[in-house]
């Protein structure tokens, strides 16, 4: 059975990758210089803004994966998602293929963060919102016509040792370990639940290899536990050996911020996910399955030991 990951080196295909080595001998890693994460696996360069490069490297696949994430700029998103994703659905359909698609929950109202579910309402406060609640309705109207075999997993905002490009590293451990200050949007008292990339990569895989799982939207396991941005803090600063010394970042400097940091430049629109609680509910899997994410603990001192190798 061929497994096709398209992004295969970012910090959810490259755990994707190891996972799916329970289930197949048959991994296809795609992207513009891939490289193998296991012996067997195949290399496959492509431009996966190529339609006809796409094709290519979903023919022949059994089940596709899509874990790539584009530069994070709005422009950059409305001009190359939706074309991306039409021309993967198109060769997935021409060839058989099963989808798997990881999302995010940038297409959920403002009011659902107080506690996110497969139901919470698609309501995006941001124009990136709009980008996401788009593909969703691209890949939802053709699995309900059953045209399409596929399903959407999705993440909160997520943290491993594979992702050294998310919010927990940049704005937290990279300035502790720098004998910085750590950086906090909005209000840091409020609570924030995150997923831990191996733990969202394993139920990919298992999602992916489940013939009944697909049709649906999946949450990936979460921490349960309801810690407030100054808890996660305080936790990386204590795994560090440092005081969790903090300071709130203004909107306004987000832009002074960009210059150095150029993601921080698209980052105003999206502050409303700092300002009120932020709970992901992943109770679906864990009944479905029995898997239950990775306590933050365990995960903070795996991301820690990755930024210091």
């Amino acid at each position: 059975m061929v497994q096709t990951i398209l992004g295969s080196g970012g910090g959810i295909g490259v755990p994707l990758a190891r996972e799916l080595k329970k289930y197949t001998d048959q991994i296809r890693l795609v992207s513009r210089n891939p490289k193998s994460v296991n012996e067997s696996d195949e290399l496959y360069r492509a431009d996966i803004k190529d339609p006809g490069q796409i094709d290519g490297a979903i023919a022949g696949s059994d089940v596709v994966y899509v874990t790539i994430g584009f530069e994070y700029n709005l422009r950059v998103w409305q001009e190359t998602w939706p074309s991306f994703l039409r021309q993967v659905i198109s060769s997935c359909i021409k060839h058989n293929s099963k989808l798997v698609f990881f999302d995010n929950i940038y297409m959920y109202s403002g009011e659902s963060l107080l506690f996110m579910t497969e139901n919470a309402a698609i309501k995006p406060p941001s124009k990136k919102g709009e980008v996401r609640k788009v593909l969703r309705e691209m890949i939802l109207e053709e699995t309900a016509s059953n045209r399409l075999t596929g399903l959407i997993v999705r993440a909160a905002d997520f943290y491993g040792p594979e992702n050294k490009n998310s919010a927990l590293s940049i704005m937290v451990a990279d300035n502790l370990m720098k004998g910085k200050k750590a950086q906090v949007f909005g209000d840091p008292g409020k609570i924030h639940t995150y997923t831990y990339t191996p733990d969202a990569a394993k139920a990919t895989a298992i999602l992916g290899n489940t013939p009944d799982a697909y049709q649906q939207e999946w949450h990936a396991p979460t921490t349960k536990e309801k810690l407030t941005n100054i808890q996660w803090i305080e936790m990386i600063a204590s795994e560090l050996g440092t005081e969790p010394k903090y300071q709130k970042v203004p909107s306004f400097m987000l832009n002074i911020i960009g210059l150095f940091v150029p993601m921080m430049k698209e980052f105003p629109e999206m502050l409303y996910q700092y300002e009120q609680d932020y709970i992901f509910d992943s109770s679906k899997f864990e009944n479905r399955f029995g898997l239950f994410a990775t306590a933050p603990q365990e995960g903070i001192k795996n991301l820690i030991k990755s930024l210091k190798s």
